[in-house]
């Protein structure tokens, strides 16, 4: 953070589906699901300035996305327009989260920018209406704005939180995303898995290695499998799930994991392939800046 009264620079955090269910599915197309969401420390940073020009403007951008579509442009404008915001803002962007991981680095990014932005221009919005206009943005967004690892239901606005232990996972990202769209639309996919409870989830391990998602993506996209056999093998007593919609797959580390071995096998993945050895955060460290959380 440099000047606190013109800029902020912010970090973005992953996240892991420890599970996805899909339970549902409501009248307007939207699934209702049940999952829980673990924030880990492979993160994004997200850079605010305020200029005097009335624009939003954004710098180093993402390439073949334009501006109409990128989630930091998109959530700069709902709150500039929300709370009649007659400035701007310039939004730098470092990536480090891959793209079409099911690692809600978009969505991150956005509630990131949010929060920035909610302080510097001194709005004073609580988290349920930032949690609001995120909503908009992605099913996602309200859970990074609510900065702590919970229990989601509904289309995920309905946010419980959960205290997790802290705990090291290995992510593998084998280069190839896959569109939620393509997953969600998909016949074969499960959509009437029997809900299940906040206790019931913390009391078994056995929910970790459980999304309704996996079949269907392994199907569209072959790398899937791959992933979760490459974990299988260095890791041969893990239980190794994809996270959200993919193509991210991803284990919980024993205690007794040799990590310097499984770090020298990280880097012998196929080429393209991302592997990282993380840890699980408590809060979103967007707040950590800010004096107000």
């Amino acid at each position: 953070m440099s000047d606190v009264n013109s800029s902020l620079e912010l970090l973005a955090p992953a996240k892991l589906n420890l599970f996805l269910h899909i339970i549902g599915r409501r009248p307007d197309g939207y699934h209702l699901l049940q999952s829980a969401f673990q924030l880990i420390d492979w993160c994004d940073t997200v850079n605010l300035t305020l200029i005097p020009e009335n624009e939003i403007r954004r710098i180093n951008p993402i390439p073949d996305v334009p501006p109409e579509e990128d989630l930091v442009v998109r959530a700069a404008k709902l709150l500039k327009d929300l709370g009649g915001i007659s400035s701007g803002v310039e939004i730098g962007l470092k990536k480090e989260i891959p793209m079409g991981a099911g690692l809600g680095g978009g969505s991150s990014d956005a509630a990131s920018t949010l929060i920035g932005l909610n302080s510097l221009w001194n709005l004073r919005l609580d988290k349920a209406t930032l949690g609001a206009v995120g909503l908009k943005l992605g099913a996602d967004v309200p859970f990074f704005i609510y900065g702590k690892n919970a229990f989601v239901e509904g289309i995920g606005e309905e946010i419980h939180e959960i205290s997790l232990p802290t705990r090291d996972f290995l992510v593998i990202f084998p280069n190839k995303g896959i569109s939620t769209v393509s997953i969600f639309k998909d016949p074969q996919l499960t959509r009437d898995h029997a809900p299940i409870t906040i206790d019931r989830f913390l009391a078994s391990s056995s929910l970790y290695q459980s999304n309704d998602c996996q079949s269907v993506a392994m199907r569209i996209c072959p790398e899937v499998k791959q992933a979760l056999d490459w974990i299988a093998k260095a890791l041969p007593e893990s239980a190794p799930c994809m996270s959200g919609s993919g193509s991210s797959v991803f284990t919980a580390l024993e205690p007794k994991t040799e990590i310097a071995k499984l770090e020298n096998l990280l880097q012998n993945l196929p080429k393209g392939w991302v592997g990282r050895i993380v840890r699980g955060l408590n809060k979103n460290p967007a707040y950590n800046l800010i004096s107000s959380e």
